[in-house]
């Protein structure tokens, strides 16, 4: 999957912005263009996360040519595409198997059990609170 960003060349004193048009809020920037296009891919993995963990719907990418006419104010601006992993998107659930001393898992299983989760849901919860999503 591919987004268009659009992007505002810098300058010597001024990094080169970054904007994804379909995804309202999600910015970036960087000092050299290559280094714009690594933090718009990391911005936009960030956007997709929060909305996604928010219960919120994914745009769809726009074609860059209905884009590129909508957005009069650009002119002078550097268009590209962006490459997106679409494993971001993919709630499948997947089985793991992970190992644990028993008193460990004795004591995960009751702290799942006073929040009233399971122990993979607890699991879950956990990790996306303790990488701030």
């Amino acid at each position: 999957m591919r987004y268009p960003v659009v992007i505002e060349p810098g300058t010597a004193s001024t990094a080169h912005g970054v904007v994804v048009p379909d995804l309202p809020g999600c910015f970036s920037a960087g000092d050299t263009l290559d280094a714009a296009l690594t933090e718009a891919k990391d911005a936009i993995a960030a956007w997709i996360d929060a909305a996604l963990d928010a219960g919120r719907e994914i745009p769809p990418p726009t074609p860059i040519e209905a884009l590129r006419k909508s957005h009069k104010a650009s002119r002078g601006w550097i268009w590209a595409l962006v490459d997106v992993d679409p494993t971001l998107l993919d709630d499948t659930v997947e089985r793991v198997n992970i190992s644990l001393p028993r008193r460990v898992l004795r004591r995960l299983d009751l702290l799942a059990s006073s929040h009233g989760e399971t122990r993979s849901g607890f699991i879950a919860r956990m990790a996306l609170e303790r990488t701030g999503r």
